[in-house]
């Protein structure tokens, strides 16, 4: 297929799409995007890798479509001259908005003499930026008359598009693509494609991680080529990939990994934050890289207030008790994630920053340096004697015996639990990775789990009797950041309301998969798959061995994996946090060999 001058034409990536929905295999997955990317002109490279992940712009952009599935069945039943009722009487058989644009585009609408004349002259053929800039105009459209704006450019787009593009494009509409590519997959496209070799996947990577953004790095590497992409600078306003945590219960086995001491800090029950400041201008992001200034209007006051032109730090937002000061739990601050009455939600559930770490000051990547020399750059621009921005309690500990007394007094003050940190000279931020420079210790993990995880939902089995027509169990997994892969531990049917019951299909339909998730290693068969999307915090009696489960298979006993043994859903969904920053297969792990030495010196 020829490239339309700079562009490409979209039903090249429709075809692509097809052949990637088809496959289960990553491999094959890469091997695709690897011969479209070097099928895409470099000025339209931003926007096939956007389109290919279900996007417009990057997440910490904040660009939504906007679109019901109400509104593009009215649009679907205007560009094909149908009535709305029959459309949605369609879509209730099919319940793939795709497939049924492919097969109402496919057929002729009224059978009349001028429709017939229409469908003798050949559609102009669309181009990747003409549906890129249609669906950002979507976007962009506010205000009075502004859903009647959608409808009509939406109109527009199917008129021109073929079955088959109809297909992918009401699908991204609705975020609803279901490819299944990871970012990870992406960067190794990317690194092959232009590169010709995986050997630079690490620089492509370190570049993603300081400016997380698939569509710019693209671009950049197929204008200018890697040594661009390799000087790629922190900026301010654009979000760096978070650290992560390992996790372990014993206080002697955390000071062995960091060397006999670290700087162990109060772990809060809230949400983590990364603060970009610019002068009087203050950016916040999630740990998921989602942009919540809106949300936190008074932190962003707060924030004005480091003394430094620029900076980025990292920090907890904590919900607070004002009468009392008590922290509150992480539950209590979600009242904060709304879209209207912020003010009102500001008042009632104030909130104070607790800062942790800083990763840029005055000009200056941090990154490199050690955590005592960022921890002293983070001092000198907290103001003191402010109530609601505040360093977080830590301490150095070089003995097991302070270290448990300073978890017990971060446990008595509402906290989690604590973090121990590498203070030694190789103690840099890593963005983007867990590793043993930070560890997690929130509880023991004695003869029962005491402690909740974070999984990802990736199936689904049908409930019955009181539970028919909606989920009787979800089928909840592990991260393996190692093969970038979903590993199952458990299923859960417990714990739930009947709310959440209620609500559960309608929260995981935009993620229902016909077949499993390429990304997903699963002995069981769901009844319904799932794009890994959902995080849930989950308990249990204790971790045991499993050969029913993938998690850690093989890696403690021959042929068995790790299972939650009487799992159960504490209520809390952890919108905050990405799937890829669920609980990992070697935190699972290291929790099952605590539990078990704690059996065999109590025995």
């Amino acid at each position: 297929m020829s490239q339309t001058g700079e562009d490409l034409p979209y039903s090249v990536l429709a075809d692509f799409y097809e052949k990637i929905e088809s496959i289960t295999s990553r491999i094959a997955m890469t091997d695709y995007l690897v011969a479209l990317f070097k099928k895409t002109p470099p000025s339209i490279i931003d926007k096939v890798i956007y389109l290919t992940q279900g996007q417009l712009r990057p997440d910490y952009e904040g660009v939504e479509l906007g679109v019901a599935e109400k509104l593009a069945l009215r649009a679907l039943a205007r560009a094909t001259g149908r009535h709305v009722k029959d459309v949605e009487d369609m879509y209730k058989q099919t319940g793939d908005i795709g497939l049924l644009a492919e097969k109402l585009m496919s057929t002729s609408r009224t059978g009349g003499l001028l429709d017939f004349i229409g469908t003798m002259e050949p559609k102009k053929e669309l181009t990747v930026s003409q549906v890129y800039n249609a669906l950002l105009r979507i976007a962009q459209a506010t205000g009075e008359g502004a859903q009647e704006t959608k409808i009509n450019t939406l109109v527009s787009l199917l008129k021109d598009a073929k079955p088959k593009e109809a297909r992918y494009i009401l699908r991204t509409v609705l975020g609803r693509l279901r490819l299944g590519i990871a970012d990870m997959t992406i960067l190794d496209a990317l690194a092959i494609a232009f590169t010709g070799s995986k050997n630079t996947r690490d620089i492509v990577e370190k570049a993603y991680t300081k400016h997380p953004d698939l569509g710019y790095i693209a671009k950049l590497l197929a204008s200018q080529g890697i040594d661009a992409v390799a000087s790629l600078k922190i900026e301010v306003g654009v979000p760096i990939l978070p650290m992560l945590a390992e996790r372990l219960s014993d206080p002697d086995e955390i000071l062995q990994k960091l060397g006999g001491k670290c700087l162990a800090e109060y772990k809060y029950d809230g949400e983590r934050v990364q603060a970009h400041k610019k002068g009087e201008k203050v950016w916040l992001f999630s740990r998921r890289l989602e942009n919540i200034t809106h949300h936190y209007p008074d932190v962003v006051e707060y924030m004005k207030q480091l003394k430094a032109d620029e900076a980025i730090v990292e920090g907890e937002i904590v919900a607070y008790n004002p009468d009392t000061g008590e922290m509150l739990p992480f539950q209590e601050l979600m009242h904060r994630r709304r879209k209207y009455d912020v003010d009102k939600a500001m008042k009632e559930y104030p909130v104070r920053v607790y800062l942790f770490d800083i990763v840029y000051l005055s000009g200056r990547e941090l990154i490199d340096e050690p955590l005592p020399d960022r921890r002293q750059n983070l001092e000198k621009i907290v103001p003191e004697g402010q109530e609601n921005l505040l360093l977080s309690s830590a301490k150095i500990i070089d003995n097991s015996k302070d270290l448990l007394h300073f978890f017990e007094q971060a446990i008595s003050d509402g906290c989690e639990g604590i973090m121990c940190k590498s203070i030694g000279p190789d103690s840099v931020y890593q963005m983007g990775a867990r590793g043993w420079l930070w560890i997690k210790f929130k509880r023991d993990y004695r003869l029962e789990m005491t402690d909740t995880v974070d999984l990802v939902v990736v199936g689904a089995f049908k409930g019955r009797g009181k539970r028919a027509g909606t989920y009787g169990a979800l089928l909840m997994a592990a991260y393996d950041p190692e093969t970038d892969t979903f590993k199952t531990v458990c299923k859960v049917g417990s714990g739930f309301t009947d709310e959440d019951l209620a609500n559960l299909p309608k929260m995981l339909e935009p993620y229902i998969l016909p077949h499993r998730h390429p990304r997903v290693f699963s002995k069981m068969e769901a009844d319904v798959w799932f794009v890994p999307a959902v995080v849930l915090e989950i308990i249990g009696a204790e971790i045991t061995l499993s050969p029913l489960h993938t998690c850690a298979l093989n890696k403690i006993e021959e042929g068995v994996g790790l299972a939650i043994r009487f799992p159960r859903f504490t209520g809390r969904y952890r919108f905050d946090k990405k799937p890829e920053q669920a609980t990992t297969e070697a935190e699972l792990i290291e929790m099952y060999k605590s539990q078990r030495k704690t059996i065999i010196q109590q025995s």
